[in-house]
């Protein structure tokens, strides 16, 4: 035990480093503290923004859902994903110009000064502070599982260690630290998991072989719907639309937003991105289906361990121990930018500290972890199962009152007001299964809901003071690539090969390479995009 500890307490004690090292800078203003100054260039962008997005549902959640369902959840994620990032450009490219312009600091400053309501502003944040806490939750919920499992420290003191960890370097360094660790612990999460992959794999007895036999005795998890027979078309469909409206809502990663140097690091972010998801993804889905070949009977709760329980079964105790170390910079590196982004939604829109230090604010991010902690007390059943039915679709409600004000100049705060209202209602109607549509996720017509009434209710009333001056122009040109868009997000439903035995190739179906190929696609129609459309805005 004192061997693994010790190897854990060593990672942890680098991010402090961080923390301490960027401590004065840090403490300067708001801006620096929040936004690094607004300075975020394109590397760091990249891997902030990829880590932020990587929690531990990516590695725990997908592995265990992996063991659950099978393949089928693995486009959805993949893919889904990477095709996500699209909304980086939608949303992130216009965010980030009028920040520039009109010194924005949280994700709610912009709906302020579009609608020209405070309330809303703060209605906004709430919002996302409200459906962000159960993700910080989260954090501490898969720290404290895996550390019980692997190191043998009981689940509330794995919880409280790596909780408080956090707290202390994010407090101390701000979003600079936090940049700096995301660097460190994106390349950890990449090079551990694929490092872990390599060690299961061979333990098990090879890739190929180990496919085989898993699919003699469970089929369904090389099928569609799956082994559970979850993944049902509409379901599959539904993540597609809900990573798409919901990712850009959180508010860790609309800040970034903000604190990216140029529109050049965005565009190398939306690049890069579907090439992480589809081979980050794979590595951890595969994870989870290879469990089922050395522990064909782990129960719904437990299967969020297989990834741990894999190590702990196929490499020694420093090994092991080393490489879960990758599945922690998962979890912290979500965990710290979610602190710090509810901190400024807080500090800043709620309770106005003058003071040009930021030491109060500091106070409110230990607050934010206890209340993180506290949550994770008594965790829900599955990671997959618990954000899926509050986070998500909480934050995915705020996505018609962004997108329509950023390129409707009719949108106004009543509109605004009404829909998050409707919106959320419907959130929690679903998840308390007051309604209940079979056959597809409940994000799809909370959104269609949403989206009506934000429409209805802008075009049968007017507000004064909405700032419609700042909406964006669409681009020239832009229509064909809309097309083009709506193409790749169909051939991403491939309901035409839907229900059919599968064919394997290399072990796996091959509708799973036909994914992993389609995302490497994505990417290089990405690349055209932006080249394209920063030809087209920079037209007369």
């Amino acid at each position: 035990m004192w061997q693994r500890l010790s190897i854990i307490l060593a990672y942890l004690t680098i991010t402090l480093i961080i923390g301490i090292i960027f401590r004065r800078r840090a403490s300067a203003n708001k801006v620096e503290f929040f936004l690094a100054g607004r300075g975020v260039g394109r590397l760091l962008l990249f891997f902030t923004m990829a880590a932020t997005n990587f929690s531990a549902f990516t590695i725990f959640g997908l592995s265990g859902a992996g063991y659950r369902i099978g393949y089928a959840f693995y486009p959805v994620m993949g893919y889904g994903t990477g095709f996500m990032a699209l909304s980086f450009l939608l949303i992130g490219k216009p965010i980030l110009a009028l920040s520039r312009q009109r010194g924005y600091i949280t994700p709610s400053d912009f709906i302020e000064d579009r609608y020209g309501a405070p309330w809303l502003k703060r209605l906004f944040s709430a919002v996302m502070i409200v459906f962000t806490l159960p993700y910080i939750a989260i954090q501490a919920i898969a720290s404290g599982r895996s550390l019980d499992t692997l190191v043998g420290i009981p689940y509330l003191s794995g919880a409280l260690l790596i909780t408080a960890f956090i707290v202390v370097y994010v407090s101390l360094g701000g979003m600079r630290s936090i940049v700096w660790t995301d660097l460190i612990q994106a390349l950890m999460m990449v090079g551990f998991t694929l490092s872990a992959f390599i060690l299961i794999v061979r333990g098990s007895g090879g890739f190929v072989r180990t496919h085989e036999e898993v699919y003699r005795s469970f089929p369904a998890l090389f099928s569609r719907p799956g082994q559970d027979g979850s993944m049902l078309l509409g379901i599959w469909f539904g993540y597609l639309f809900l990573w798409f409206f919901a990712d850009p809502m959180f508010p860790q990663l609309f800040q970034r937003f903000i604190a990216a140097r140029d529109q050049r690091s965005l565009g190398t972010t939306v690049v890069l991105y579907p090439l992480i998801t589809t081979f980050l993804f794979f590595l951890t889905v595969s994870i989870g289906v290879l469990g089922r070949h050395t522990f064909p009977d782990l129960g719904a709760a437990e299967s969020d361990a297989v990834f741990p329980l894999l190590l702990q079964r196929y490499t020694g105790t420093f090994l092991s121990t080393l490489l879960i170390t990758g599945s922690l910079a998962a979890l912290m590196s979500t965990m710290d930018s979610q602190l710090l982004t509810l901190s400024s939604l807080i500090t800043v829109d709620f309770v106005r500290f003058r003071k040009r230090e930021v030491i109060k604010e500091k106070g409110v991010i230990v607050l934010l972890g206890a209340l993180g902690f506290l949550i994770a007390v008594r965790p829900p059943q599955t990671i997959l199962d618990f954000i899926s039915g509050t986070t998500f679709n909480g934050l995915a409600v705020l996505a018609p009152t962004v997108i329509g004000g950023l390129y409707w100049k009719r949108a106004n705060r009543y509109a605004a007001a009404a829909s998050i209202a409707v919106g959320e209602a419907l959130v929690l109607a679903f998840y308390f299964n007051v309604l209940n549509i079979p056959g597809i996720l409940p994000v799809v017509p909370i959104l269609a809901a949403t989206a009506a009434v934000f429409v209805a209710v802008s075009l049968s009333s007017r507000a004064e003071r909405s700032n419609s001056a700042i909406v964006s122009p669409i681009p020239p040109g832009i229509w064909p690539w809309v097309v083009v868009f709506g193409l790749l997000f169909i051939l991403g439903n491939d309901f035409w090969a839907w229900n059919r035995r599968p064919i394997l190739l290399w072990g796996l179906p091959l509708w799973v390479w036909y994914y992993i190929g389609l995302g490497c696609v994505l990417s290089l129609v990405y690349r055209v995009f932006v080249q394209r459309i920063n030809a087209l805005q920079s037209l007369p």
